[in-house]
């Protein structure tokens, strides 16, 4: 079965400008663990460059904040989501996904869970993309 090529078709049961925000940030934060202080100061438009800026505004814990303000639907679309951007799940199992994320929601934080996945921006850009869409189109 094909993935959806319309975000009409696809209910991920979460905004994909709440998803893109997350990725941002998870984005940002993994530039500043990794990134070499000197060559976040020639490339001053990166997210890490950016996030040297104000680092108050975004920080693990805001993250995590940020992604526990969001309701438990939504909490459990965001794992489902990295889970399937590692491969755990396709398109075709996005009820299964969701579902278990649900049940794994209720045992520790989403936020905590999500924030300890190595590469948590991409794995999100990826699971939407699975499903045939871009976070990368989406206005911030």
């Amino acid at each position: 079965m094909a993935p959806p090529t319309d975000d009409d078709e696809v209910d991920l049961g979460i905004s994909l400008e709440t998803v893109a925000t997350i990725v941002d940030h998870a984005r940002a934060l993994q530039g500043t663990e990794e990134g070499d202080p000197e060559q976040l100061s020639e490339d001053d438009d990166s997210e890490a460059a950016l996030l040297q800026e104000d680092p108050d505004d975004m920080t693990e814990e805001t993250l995590v904040a940020f992604i526990d303000g969001l309701n438990q639907d939504e909490q459990a679309a965001l794992i489902a989501l990295a889970w399937t951007g590692r491969g755990d799940y396709g398109p075709e199992d996005w009820e299964e996904a969701v579902r278990l994320a649900t049940e794994r929601n209720e045992a520790m934080g989403a936020g905590a869970y999500l924030v300890q996945m190595e590469m948590l921006g991409d794995l999100l850009a990826e699971g939407v993309a699975a499903f045939g869409l871009s976070i990368e189109d989406i206005e911030r």
